[in-house]
């Protein structure tokens, strides 16, 4: 399959880069430019070996800027960088005539989102997030029979990620909250977008806990009652995760598991897919979450408030 369509990508180095350069390939596309400030980026070589890449953004943006004049340049632009950088390099992409497909979090705060669509209006390009659960099967089954309840039937959801990471995390940007936006923005606002997208909006917004590696509360949606907890430490793991696991996912609705741990690996080239033929996230499909995280970042505790996530009584914090 080839689409003709080419690409440029910032932040090749990372972390979540590898997705996105599959999936720009198994979509039939061509990456023609990469840049990031470290070069630990052989991957590249079993996907797009040819691409240019720069370790300076001055060199990438006169790169781009230069194919764009000899009437070569980019359709896409793929913004796998830290979080708090999205938002100036989506616009980077947009003034040099580009789209973006952008990692999430899209931006930090809400009110980045209004100078992103000033900047689309301007110049007629558009920013698309990944919301890749949007697109998992389970999660659109789980819809379709949510849609298919009785009219006023409200679920009772409890929520739980935990993802172990070493102490390299609190070192990394990751751990300073002005540019990650803090747990439940970063390893999170994923699973916000899904509870939208499932259950409409948010209603009640409560933080029963927030720490440098755990955050907890509950949610209100106009058909749930969401108790969640999301943390990084590893002595979080319930009980019954087996030996060796590192990461415990779930999901219960009235009392019901929802599988959906397998099926992540290909979403990033079905959120591609939908892009190219014109379905793609735009920057009205992020708001909603982005404002939930916002909240939670900054939201006076409120522990005696809504109802607990059950684990939250043995939970070990920093």
């Amino acid at each position: 399959m080839t689409n003709q369509t080419r690409y440029a990508l910032i932040g090749a180095a990372g972390y979540i880069a590898p997705r996105h350069l599959k999936a720009i390939r198994e979509t039939g596309g061509t990456l023609v430019s990469a840049y990031d400030i470290n070069d630990s980026v052989g991957i590249m070589d079993s996907h797009f070996p040819d691409a240019a890449f720069h370790t300076e953004f001055e060199q990438f943006e006169s790169h781009i800027h230069g194919l764009r004049q000899m009437r070569a340049g980019v359709d896409y632009v793929a913004i796998c960088s830290p979080n708090y950088l999205h938002k100036a390099h989506s616009a980077f992409a947009l003034r040099a005539g580009t789209d973006a497909i952008c990692e999430k979090p899209l931006v930090l705060h809400a009110a980045d989102l209004d100078t992103l669509a000033e900047i689309e209006a301007e110049t007629g390009k558009r920013v698309y997030s990944i919301l890749q659960l949007r697109l998992h099967p389970a999660i659109i089954a789980l819809r379709e029979k949510i849609r298919a309840a009785p009219a006023g039937k409200v679920f009772d959801v409890d929520l739980s990620y935990i993802t172990s990471r070493g102490a390299w995390y609190h070192a990394s940007w990751k751990g300073f909250e002005h540019k990650s936006g803090g747990i439940a923005t970063n390893i999170g606002v994923h699973f916000y977008d899904m509870l939208h997208f499932l259950f409409g909006a948010n209603t009640e917004n409560l933080v029963h806990h927030r720490s440098t590696d755990t955050a907890a509360g509950y949610l209100e949606f106009e058909r749930a009652r969401v108790r969640w907890m999301l943390s990084i430490n590893r002595a979080n793991l319930p009980p019954q995760t087996p030996a060796g696991q590192t990461t415990y996912r779930s999901i219960t609705v009235d009392g019901e598991e929802i599988e959906f741990s397998g099926g992540f690996t290909d979403l990033h080239t079905l959120s591609y897919r939908h892009v190219l033929e014109g379905n793609g996230f735009g920057l009205s499909d992020v708001r909603p979450a982005i404002g939930m995280v916002e909240h939670i970042r900054h939201v006076p505790l409120q522990p005696d408030q809504g109802a607990a996530h059950p684990a939250l009584a043995g939970l070990v914090a920093a």
